[in-house]
């Protein structure tokens, strides 16, 4: 049975998603050009090829039940101790992201969570520890607000590339192209 792995997230959307990887990319964390700057929803999660249909069945009605909402992005926290991740903190949205996070990961993306749900912005995983402080100091002034108009599936290429394979606006219960 052939299987892929998937993500859904909330794209941060132009231009804070290329400024934030691309801060990423200069504290040097490796996996900045492969994954694209998001809220995750469902973590990587393996799924049989035969599956497919049911889960984008299930991902366009969970974003049919949803209306569009604001996120506000401001300043940095970190999981360290447990692990070496700093991100920029959700400030204003968290709970429209955990009702969310809460659907997408029911029916047939049910799945156990290795960490409580904590909507953030990753800006430095895996780097060493200094290189973690500079990237919590760095950014903790960050600040931006903007519209959420919907959530994506991804994809992990073979690549080792994260990519987005399908956009589910929320209010919509028939797939349609990207609102502008």
């Amino acid at each position: 049975m052939a299987k892929r792995t998937i993500g859904v997230s909330i794209a941060i959307p132009e231009p804070y998603g290329s400024e934030l990887q691309s801060r990423r990319a200069g504290f040097g964390d490796p996996l900045a050009n492969a994954i694209p700057t998001h809220v995750t929803l469902l973590p990587p999660t393996e799924v049989a090829d035969e599956a497919m249909a049911e889960v984008e069945e299930h991902l366009r009605a969970v974003a049919a039940g949803e209306a569009s909402f604001d996120i506000h992005l401001r300043g940095t926290g970190t999981f360290r101790p447990t692990s070496p991740v700093v991100f920029v903190q959700v400030a204003r949205g968290i709970p429209e992201c955990e009702r969310i996070e809460a659907a997408v990961r029911s029916g047939p993306l049910e799945r156990e969570l290795h960490f409580p749900y904590h909507p953030h912005v990753t800006i430095a995983h895996h780097l060493p520890d200094h290189m973690l402080d500079l990237a919590f100091a760095e950014l903790v002034d960050y600040d931006a607000v903007f519209p959420i108009w919907g959530f994506s599936l991804y994809e992990h290429g073979a690549d080792g590339v994260w990519r987005p394979q399908r956009d589910f606006a929320f209010g919509q219960s028939l797939p349609g192209p990207l609102p502008v």
